[in-house]
């Protein structure tokens, strides 16, 4: 099955999930049939979207991530160095990660693999907007709405990141 087609099967499984999701949750707390249908509607649609935006923002965030270490001590330095613009300041800061990401490997016990940095950006961003549309939208049942899609994507993005990783890597063919 090609990417795509799995990502508009997950969109639409995502859609049915949370509709049907929402529509009971959001019965329990009203008797606004309207309104339950709204909510309903508003979060099988932002959950399908949000599947389609989660999974492409997740394989960037692998991409870039997925395969390093991130030595705990020296997160704070990191962070500092990310700020600087100048082209001395870049140099510096890619032989500061190049010693980083060595110093990471030997002290593979103190170290935070990519992997569980990885989907974290996107589970972030997932939460964040499935909170904000759902207040806006004034869900009755907010946080019962909600939880079980921030949850679940979580698990999503953990099992989609071990799977992209756990891919074997395509020889380069060099003519």
């Amino acid at each position: 099955m090609n990417s795509n087609l799995r990502l508009i099967i997950s969109a639409i499984v995502s859609f049915s999930f949370y509709f049907a999701w929402s529509y009971w949750a959001n019965s329990m707390a009203t008797d606004n049939q309207a309104l339950v249908l709204r909510s309903a509607l508003v979060q099988g649609t932002l959950s399908a979207t949000i599947t389609i935006l989660f999974t492409f923002i997740l394989e960037k965030s692998v991409a870039k991530f997925g395969e390093s270490y991130l030595s705990l001590v020296f997160v704070v330095p990191i962070i500092c160095t990310v700020h600087s613009k100048t082209s001395q300041n870049i140099a510096i800061f890619k032989t500061f990660k190049n010693a980083l990401d060595n110093s990471a490997k030997y002290l593979n016990n103190n170290v935070v693999p990519g992997t569980l940095l990885a989907p974290l950006l996107p589970i972030s961003i997932q939460t964040s907007i499935a909170i904000g549309v759902n207040w806006l939208n004034q869900t009755p049942n907010l946080w019962l709405t909600v939880a079980p899609s921030i949850f679940i994507t979580a698990i999503y993005g953990y099992v989609y990141t071990f799977a992209l990783l756990s891919k074997p890597k395509q020889p380069v063919l060099q003519e």
